[in-house]
């Protein structure tokens, strides 16, 4: 099992939820219960039916063994999409350029729903206003 590059401030013990892909092959360890979610129509996000919890790298730590995840850009190619390579579930996605502060935005669909079932839903025009349409 190999830690994804993290800030290297990672703390187990700090640990509230696990997240995994369908398989288990992929998971993801996170400091704290997101306050919202994100529902974005963008084109990729439409597509996967994602709800995306932010965290920053110092938040959420991703392990999976070498190989277990490929990354898929499109576009500007600003943004890495994860998926596992042996169930197919997309993970989170990352920007290209990482620093301890970058954000990881994990799909929270990897969550248990009891874990998440409380927590508020925003959605999000990434098709083309780049708005919350609930504000």
């Amino acid at each position: 099992m190999m830690n994804w590059p993290t800030s290297g401030q990672w703390k187990p013990e700090e640990v509230m939820l696990t997240a995994s892909c369908h398989c288990g092959a992929v998971n993801i360890e996170l400091s704290e219960k997101p306050q919202s979610l994100t529902v974005c129509n963008c084109s990729i996000c439409h597509k996967i039916g994602a709800q995306w919890a932010y965290y920053t790298r110092q938040q959420a730590n991703v392990m999976c063994a070498p190989g277990a995840v490929s990354a898929y850009l499109w576009g500007d190619k600003c943004i890495e999409f994860y998926h596992c390579n042996t169930c197919g579930c997309t993970t989170h996605y990352e920007s290209v350029e990482k620093d301890s502060g970058s954000r990881i935005a994990l799909n929270a669909c990897m969550l248990e729903p009891d874990e998440i079932a409380d927590i508020p839903v925003r959605k999000f025009d990434g098709r083309s206003t780049w708005e919350f349409l609930d504000e």
